[in-house]
């Protein structure tokens, strides 16, 4: 961080989808899903309004298999990582953009007993030693990670 600049993104949500796997020559692995964050405000008139903001994320090799094994739509996910935003060209040869959240750690929030196993994960390097870094976590998840009545509310 010497040039004085960050680039941080933390989030809670729900995945929209399963973790969609490619896998490249070499071995490495890039794992991608949509995640739901939500903002829940009253209007002027006593109107419960929520606005859904989708997220694109991405994340590499040992934690992209171990997200793909454990994460399932709709459940919940503490995600830290950074923006990324990429640059195509659609079918029609039009300059497209997309930005993603490339995953640097996560930590599983959906309760046991409602998905599978629960590890967490410390994914500080995903490129190279997250399967070393890996820890599964067989304690119960701390009470402050509870969904709340309004962040439980999804239509997933």
């Amino acid at each position: 961080m010497s040039s004085g600049t960050l680039n941080k993104v933390m989030l809670i949500g729900h995945t929209g989808d399963d973790v969609k796997m490619h896998y490249f020559e070499g071995g490495n692995s890039i794992g991608r899903f949509p995640l739901a964050t939500n903002e829940v405000y009253t209007d002027r008139n006593g109107q419960k309004i929520t606005n859904t903001e989708w997220h694109n994320i991405t994340i590499r090799n040992k934690a992209a298999e171990i997200c793909e094994k454990y994460l399932k739509k709709g459940d919940k996910v503490y995600i830290e990582g950074r923006l990324k935003t990429r640059k195509w060209q659609d079918e029609k040869g039009l300059e497209r953009y997309s930005t993603e959240i490339h995953c640097t750690d996560f930590t599983f929030l959906t309760p046991k007993g409602e998905s599978g196993p629960m590890p967490q994960s410390n994914t500080s390097n995903t490129n190279n030693n997250t399967a070393n870094n890996n820890k599964t976590s067989n304690s119960p998840q701390p009470t402050q990670n509870q969904p709340t009545e309004e962040e439980d509310d999804l239509p997933f």
